[in-house]
């Protein structure tokens, strides 16, 4: 293969990465423990926690999780949302041997359940907020042992009680649930202490992370992590953040945003992986949906990174208080998880100097397979280059590559790729060619310079009388009308053209009309591309992470016509 996008590389990132340099994540984690003992690893509610002590807390709950007698690659379920206990129980899982299963918190029950029974997970570590949940479905699974995390059990003395009230008897934010013979993390920690923890011989193709998928196409799939996947992964990010983290100001360690919840990939590996491997720090932002307590938490530090999805940076540049965050030290801010909108870099960059770097990958590839240059000035409306060790092929249906410039499925080889769905051989052989490229079902194109730009998800392709259209393409522009704030284009079914385009909008302008709206589309759009409805929405359904979920908009609109043919 001709890997025609290193020309495009920047000065001294490496065509490849070696990620056997470690055997396992535990050693990488256990080096910065030891390297960067004095430096601050996490921050939450102003609470910092040490390298030292992050040490010694994981080292604890990874004891008392031996104690409990599970085999080595025992699955253990995460099920919090961004907070120090977190980065506390990922660490003790690794060390202990086991499989971390990160859980949305906000999962309902039955998603919950699925979730537990598919990977077969015997423990689950969960905040107290949401143990109302487990408790509907634990006899229902495998999981014996539940450890309980209060909000403020970390926070020290005076502050955690007053977290902890506020939070249960104020705001009412803990349901009442009765796990029996559960134990508190800071109990566990307790106990924990006491015990002997046994270092487990952990080899790079052991499994690190079940990282579920969420689901779109069916039922939720575990995509295989291994360590050697994330190492992997951590050291691509490595390598590509080098020519931006190079330029002045210097600093020496990095302070990194944590917005996006650790149990989704990204956050994962680009915050708190990467973050440990340079000695960074993560400031861990429990509920980044309040952007007012959001952006008060941004200005009391000097950032350096912020990972984020487009709706979140949206959100920001339409708030009145971004401009109180000093963002002089800002190195790169990364999107991925959906397409970033020109009209939303554009403000960003006039708040902050940065464009954002645009970057694409999926659970299934740890996740960063592509990424636009860290030192790239300007918007490229593209995915980027793919990163070092890592090959893009773009394919036809029958899985041969198109030529240069025309659309296809891409599909990602590299170290990175999960090892296949958990316990899924069928599905699993779905996506992996025989040559072992990972298909990632996001119909693209590469241009002669490498470059690869996503034209829509192969599902969300929307066909008007014979004709393909793309809603990001459509998506794209529509935002970038003065009166729209957010938008999602789905395809409804249409007796004369097989299916129509309609357009969901969130007014920006509350006088936007349709009539006004529809004229700008009709000057953007031809014929077959203009939406023939519009319908303005007081919010867009929304996963955890912020991604606007068109399938449910398109459900909704099939619902009438099935209906009709019930009654």
């Amino acid at each position: 293969m001709d890997k025609i996008w290193l020309k495009s590389y920047p000065p001294g990132v490496p065509a490849e990465i070696n990620p056997d340099q470690y055997t396992s994540l535990v050693q990488l984690l256990e080096e910065s423990f030891q390297k960067y003992a004095q430096n601050n690893a996490y921050v939450c509610m102003d609470k910092f926690m040490t390298y030292a002590e992050l040490d010694a807390c994981s080292k604890r709950l990874a004891a008392w999780l031996q104690s409990r007698g599970m085999a080595k690659g025992a699955r253990v379920a995460v099920m919090m949302p961004n907070i120090l206990q977190y980065p506390v129980a990922i660490a003790a899982i690794l060390r202990a041997g086991y499989t971390v299963v990160n859980v949305n918190p906000l999962y309902t029950p039955r998603e919950l359940e699925h979730q537990l029974k598919d990977s077969g997970s015997e423990a689950i570590i969960v905040l107290e907020n949401f143990a109302h949940t487990v408790e509907q479905v634990l006899k229902n699974t495998q999981v014996r042992h539940v450890v309980v995390a209060s909000m403020g059990e970390l926070l020290g003395g005076a502050k955690g009680m007053l977290v902890n009230f506020v939070v249960r008897n104020v705001k009412k934010m803990v349901p009442d649930f009765a796990l029996p013979n559960m134990v508190r993390f800071k109990d566990a920690l307790a106990q924990g202490a006491k015990m002997p923890f046994s270092p487990v011989a952990i080899t790079s193709s052991d499994v690190a992370f079940l990282q579920y998928t969420g689901g779109t196409t069916g039922v939720s799939k575990g995509a295989t992590l291994t360590h050697r996947n994330v190492i992997a992964n951590v050291l691509q990010v490595e390598a590509w953040a080098e020519p931006a983290n190079s330029q002045p100001p210097h600093v020496e360690f990095q302070t990194i945003v944590c917005a996006l919840p650790l149990y989704h990939i990204f956050a994962l590996t680009a915050c708190a992986m990467w973050g440990m491997r340079a000695g960074a720090m993560n400031i861990l932002i429990p509920n980044p949906r309040d952007i007012p307590g959001f952006i008060k938490e941004l200005g009391k530090y000097k950032i350096n990174m912020l990972p984020a999805v487009n709706t979140l940076y949206n959100a920001l540049v339409n708030h009145p208080d971004i401009s109180s965050v000093d963002f002089s030290q800002l190195k790169t801010a990364n999107g991925g998880g959906m397409a970033v909108q020109q009209a939303v870099n554009d403000k960003w960059k006039q708040i902050t100097g940065k464009s954002i770097i645009e970057g694409y990958g999926l659970s299934e590839t740890s996740p960063v397979a592509t990424c636009n240059r860290s030192d790239e000035a300007g918007f490229t409306g593209s995915i980027g280059l793919p990163v070092p060790s890592t090959d893009i092929a773009i394919l036809d249906d029958d899985g041969n590559p198109v030529a240069l410039g025309e659309r296809g499925e891409i599909a990602i080889r590299g170290p990175q790729v999960m090892a296949g769905y958990w316990n899924r051989p069928d599905e699993t052989a779905k996506v992996m060619t025989a040559d072992g490229f990972f298909k990632s079902g996001d119909v693209g194109v590469m241009d002669d310079k490498g470059y690869v730009k996503i034209v829509d998800r192969k599902k969300d392709m929307i066909l008007v009388s014979g004709f393909n259209v793309y809603p990001n393409e459509l998506e794209g522009v529509i935002a970038g009308h003065p009166g729209v704030l957010e938008c999602a284009v789905v395809g409804v079914p249409d007796e004369h053209s097989g299916e129509a385009v309609k357009v969901f909008v969130v007014r920006k302008d509350p006088a936007l009309t349709e009539a006004a709206l529809m004229d700008y589309c009709k000057q953007q759009f031809t014929g077959y591309k203009k939406p023939k409805f519009i319908e303005f929405r007081d919010e867009l359904p929304k996963t955890n992470v912020g991604k606007i979920l068109r399938r449910a908009l398109r459900d909704e609109q099939q619902q009438p016509k099935k209906d009709k043919e019930a009654a």
